[in-house]
């Protein structure tokens, strides 16, 4: 295995294919059915990129992103935890990540994951409203948001601006369909990208195509 860029995914080359792995922090957790490979007596989780926004982009070359062992992660979106789970293999038992959705019937899902990994504490919030939740979640080192909504760039810096640390990274994940409709995705991007630089520094940007359609991926880095 291969980690990429010290992001804690690896990957492994099987003729032109390239497969993506996390090197489980909880061994003998199966979630989502992914693929098992054992190397050198550690045992590694198969994450698909058509399936995970956040590892798409690295597919896609993202530079940085601020997950890293030990990282608090206040998780936007989380739906039935399938890439969180990967994000608390990336933190490890050091770190801890706070998993949000607002529709109990995912969040019924992400307990189940969340009981199998005490990195992980489900929420049943609407990000909307990020003071409904500030009694819980502390300054965090990395927000990641999935959320489709059309005022997901404001759910997204209104929970920058209370809950992430100076130096702490945001991270985007942006359907262009859900944002406007009638408009291209390349402007939508455009247009969001211009919104966010005027709040807060984007350190980088990736399109997710062909894994996601229509779909952006912005870094942010708290001045």
């Amino acid at each position: 295995m291969e980690e990429i860029n010290k992001f804690g995914v690896y990957q492994k080359r099987v003729g032109r294919k390239i497969f993506y792995f996390t090197k489980s922090a909880y061994p003998g957790f199966r979630g989502f059915d992914e693929r098992i490979e054992r190397e050198g007596g550690e045992e590694y989780r198969e994450v698909r990129p058509e399936r995970s926004k956040f590892v798409a982009a690295i597919a896609k070359g993202l530079s940085q992103s601020g997950v890293k062992r030990g990282s608090t992660v206040l998780y936007l979106g989380a739906s039935h935890g399938y890439t969180p789970s990967f994000m608390s293999d990336i933190i490890g038992k050091e770190g801890f990540m706070f998993a949000l959705d607002f529709a109990p019937r995912v969040v019924k899902d992400l307990v189940f994951v969340c009981e199998r990994r005490d990195n992980m504490a489900p929420m049943l919030e609407n990000a909307s409203h990020p003071e409904d939740y500030q009694k819980i979640v502390p300054k965090v080192d990395v927000i990641f948001q999935d959320i489709a909504q059309r005022d997901q760039l404001k759910i997204f810096l209104d929970n920058c601006d209370m809950y992430l640390k100076p130096g702490g990274f945001g991270m985007l994940a942006l359907k262009a369909r859900s944002v406007d409709v009638s408009k291209k995705p390349k402007d939508v991007f455009r247009d969001v990208r211009f919104q966010l630089e005027k709040r807060i520094p984007v350190v980088d940007y990736r399109e997710l195509d062909p894994f996601e359609k229509d779909h952006a991926f912005f870094v942010v880095k708290k001045k």
